[in-house]
């Protein structure tokens, strides 16, 4: 026998050598074989916050994250950041009188600046929650400093976040935006037109001499790709006094005193579609 050579089942593995168990190796959870985990992480995730925080639904704000502050950059848009954080202020004080055993309507935000910081910024003002649904874009989009930290997300699918800003709103502000507001508009004032929401949703307008300018309804009516009565989805508001008024009789009297009782398969099912899969 060579003196070198070792003797036959002497030799044990090395401990660096074995093999993750699968839900803990990065290698295959960041590969395009675990696409689907990642997905379901990204509602499992969120879901589990927002019951150990008993969130029970939100009131979306959307609007440009270009409008900053007035007192930082004097333009004619500023006001709509001052806006926003006083209506979320407001909201946020009107929710935190409720005696409900959950938080109702939380201020949510897409947690980047502009107007998803001033709405988490009124609601912090206002010592209530508040919900940032960041994404990673290639230009980072940080989140603001005025998100609840249990309740402060980072997406990495658009349509996740999506989900999650539909399945728990109850009403959604828009304030002048962009491709990304506009695009979320379009999404919402789609589900509800077609009834994919089973719940009903107030959709408010913020800015009428802005929402009139880039977009023409009327027109659409006028060529027949729109319903008039599709114009009763929305409604406008021009300052927060307004819009805190639309948003108090609207979910008063369809979430705290509903005319009418919800329907028990409506209870059991997801708020986000009336559809089966």
């Amino acid at each position: 026998m060579d003196n070198n050579s070792e003797p036959i089942g002497n030799h044990e593995p090395s401990v660096d050598h074995k093999r993750p168990v699968a839900y803990k190796n990065e290698q295959f959870l960041d590969g395009p074989d675990a696409r689907g985990l990642r997905i379901l992480s990204e509602y499992l995730e969120p879901l589990a916050h927002f019951r150990r925080e008993q969130i029970r639904d939100t009131i979306v704000f959307f609007g440009s994250a270009r409008i900053e502050p007035p007192d930082s950059h004097p333009s004619p848009m500023g006001r709509f950041y001052q806006e926003a954080r006083i209506l979320a202020r407001l909201v946020t004080d009107w929710s935190n009188s409720l005696q409900e055993p959950t938080r109702r309507f939380v201020v949510c935000s897409g947690g980047g600046p502009g107007i998803m910081e001033a709405a988490n910024r009124g609601a912090q003002e206002a010592h209530g929650k508040t919900i940032g649904l960041n994404i990673g874009l290639p230009a980072e989009q940080m989140p603001n400093p005025y998100i609840t930290p249990e309740l402060n997300f980072q997406f990495h699918y658009f349509f996740m976040r999506k989900f999650w800003f539909a399945y728990l709103a109850k009403a959604v502000v828009f304030f002048p935006g962009g491709f990304g507001t506009l695009d979320e508009l379009m999404e919402v004032l789609t589900l509800v037109q077609t009834r994919k929401l089973n719940k009903k949703i107030i959709i408010i307008l913020y800015g009428r001499e802005f929402w009139d300018e880039i977009i023409n309804f009327q027109a659409l009516v006028k060529h027949g790709t729109i319903s008039e009565s599709d114009l009763e989805l929305f409604e406008y508001a021009n300052d927060p006094a307004t819009a805190l008024q639309i948003l108090k009789e609207s979910l008063t009297k369809y979430y705290l005193r509903p005319e009418a009782p919800i329907p028990p398969s409506m209870k059991v099912e997801p708020d986000i579609a009336s559809s089966r899969l």
